[in-house]
């Protein structure tokens, strides 16, 4: 009996241990991996799996953004503006925080047809009130640059900060923020976006033996207001010294150019572009904003300026001096509340009044100068008049009108008509332009609608 029972109590433990083995999972290569399990919600209509005793969570972040715009007002003598529809974005995402310490992201852009790199992070968040990161972002600079496209007030940034504010470059960053200072610092190499800026970039290196070149970014923001829950204030400096980038054409290697549309994706048409500009050594980009909020009211300006530097060797080696600025407000009629993001530095989501969501009215001024000295890139001013309806946490329609007043050198690259002869007939040649300084130059009038939806 005592055998028998020895001989069960064996089998059992034998059992035991079997099951206990089969229960270890493995990854797809065999290796035991450590297993937890997840909640799965829909926050705010983002789907979200969480572990909230590990600090795992892992969302997607996908966007839509479908526009449509009419141009009319240009006189009948000028190039025709093509009315139309785009895909403005078409964002994928993953995000994860895999515990307290780690953060990654995957971002790409599908708008068009094509596939291009957007954001790819590896951050490290273990010490308090700090962000080490490294991968494709946004360099800390502008904050209309950095607030993303899903919490802007208007269809698309301002001119100034389109033609001069970098946006996403390979590098490696450090933030600080806490309380009344929030602060950023980092190193920058080449653009990553897709297959064509990769192939100049090997190009580059391979015929050429260029290095991808460095540019050093640094930004502060003082933030009197920070213990306020309904208002804010956000007062920021920042600079970023650049060198010649390995991401364009190997022709093109050397130069500086910039350039913006007006108004809309849709009209292809950029009126104010330096073209390239050859003998390009270094440039510094600056700038100072100012921004705030007051329960449903939002306020934002900036001024951003460009010191371009020339070899000595260049054809025209004096400093160019390019910038502009903007002002732009918007309020919530229905008694929403808009909202700071404090580690961000920049506005997001805005809390609405009504059930049925609520409505921005919204109001900008830009101005963006690309002329100084022999160069004629052109200069332009907007006003722009927007109607924001939040319908939900994931739906925003916005509606905008624009009023484009572009001067006499702003014919995109002398490709545009922008005045008269003294015979009467169109001109790109801004010096045979017989108008006055205000009737010179491509003046229009723009009708804009988006429809977006972030899930």
């Amino acid at each position: 009996m005592r055998k028998t029972l020895l001989f069960a109590a064996v089998m059992l433990l034998g059992i035991s241990a079997a099951f206990a083995q089969e229960t270890v999972k493995r990854n797809q290569y065999g290796v035991a991996v450590q297993s937890e399990r997840l909640d799965v919600e829909a926050q705010d209509g983002i789907l979200v799996l969480e572990n909230q005793k590990t600090g795992y969570k892992l969302w997607f972040d996908t966007r839509a953004q479908v526009d449509g715009a009419v141009f009319f007002g240009q006189d009948k003598d000028y190039d025709n503006i093509g009315n139309g529809t785009s895909i403005r974005r078409a964002r994928f995402a993953v995000k994860g925080q895999i515990n307290e310490s780690w953060y990654g992201e995957f971002d790409m852009d599908l708008a068009d047809g094509l596939i291009e790199l957007k954001d790819a992070i590896v951050r490290y968040t273990g010490i308090p009130n700090l962000d080490l990161q490294v991968g494709n972002f946004k360099e800390n600079f502008s904050i209309q640059r950095n607030t993303t496209s899903r919490y802007l007030q208007f269809m698309e940034r301002p001119m100034v900060t389109s033609a001069l504010a970098p946006s996403r470059h390979l590098g490696i960053n450090a933030k600080y923020a806490k309380d009344w200072l929030w602060a950023s610092a980092g190193a920058f190499t080449q653009e990553v976006k897709g297959a064509e800026e990769e192939g100049y970039v090997k190009d580059n290196n391979k015929d050429y033996g260029r290095n991808t070149g460095v540019s050093l970014t640094g930004k502060v923001v003082f933030r009197p207001l920070y213990k306020m829950q309904d208002a804010s204030l956000h007062i920021g400096f920042a600079g970023s010294y650049r060198r010649a980038k390995t991401s364009v054409d190997p022709k093109e290697y050397g130069m500086y150019r910039a350039s913006a549309r007006n108004s809309t994706s849709i009209n292809r048409k950029k009126y104010i572009d330096t073209d390239n500009l050859p003998g390009y050594d270094h440039n510094f980009l600056w700038t100072i904003e100012l921004a705030g909020h007051y329960q449903g009211l939002r306020y934002e300006g900036a001024y951003i300026g460009d010191n371009v530097h020339f070899k000595k060797t260049a054809v025209d080696p004096k400093t160019k001096n390019f910038g502009g600025w903007y002002v732009q407000a918007g309020y919530l009629l229905f008694g929403g509340t808009q909202r700071y993001d404090s580690n961000g530095g920049k506005y997001t989501k805005v809390n609405r009044g009504q059930k049925w969501g609520d409505i921005e009215l919204c109001a900008r001024y830009e101005f963006c100068d690309l002329n100084d000295a022999n160069v004629y890139g052109g200069a332009a001013e907007a006003y722009t008049f927007g109607l924001n309806w939040l319908v939900n946490n994931n739906v925003k329609i916005m509606l905008n009108y624009q009023f484009n007043n572009n001067d006499r050198y702003a014919n995109g690259k002398n490709k545009l008509f922008v005045g008269h002869d003294a015979l009467g007939n169109p001109t790109k040649d801004y010096t045979k332009v017989v108008e006055g300084k205000r009737k010179a130059g491509v003046d229009y009038h723009m009708l804009g609608i988006r429809f977006e939806i972030d899930f």
